[in-house]
């Protein structure tokens, strides 16, 4: 028990509150397993894995009963930008799978949603300012039909 809370403190001290990738790197963490103790029964909670570069590769995530509830699978391109997000169900089967677009200036331009046969199912559409600040994402289903669109309003000093 005494390993776990440590192997928790460890993770709290490493990852905390907005602690980011540098820090998993910096401390060589290869993966964070996250558990709570109640009337002296563990039950596991999320275990994340991390790339040489601090980058999470692979989330699991439990019920509260500690079943396995889905994986993310993660993988970035050069510039450590997402570009791609695989999602698992609790029989580790395929059922969600997202890739990310950027343009020169690594803005995200699109995301598009695959369903577990590789079938588009929607996008999100990002445009920016010239500032290069978000101004809209628009979700649109496989045919283009636009679903919603978020604005996005900046107020300046």
């Amino acid at each position: 028990m005494k390993n776990l809370v440590l192997i928790a403190f460890l993770c709290l001290a490493s990852l905390g509150i907005a602690q980011n990738k540098k820090d998993v790197k910096k401390n060589g963490i290869k993966s964070c397993a996250e558990a709570d103790i109640e009337n002296g029964k563990t039950t596991p909670n999320r275990k994340t894995v991390f790339d040489k570069n601090g980058e999470t590769v692979e989330l699991t995530e439990f019920s509260k009963e500690g079943a396995l509830r889905m994986i993310h699978k993660y993988k970035y391109n050069k510039d450590g930008d997402e570009i791609e997000e695989e999602e698992y169900d609790n029989h580790n089967t395929l059922t969600e799978k997202k890739l990310t677009i950027y343009n020169s200036l690594a803005e995200k331009t699109e995301e598009q949603f695959y369903d577990s046969k590789g079938a588009l199912t929607k996008k999100n559409l990002y445009t920016y300012d010239k500032k290069g600040l978000k101004t809209e994402r628009k979700t649109v289903d496989a045919s283009g039909k636009v679903l919603t669109v978020r604005k996005y309003v900046y107020e300046y000093k």
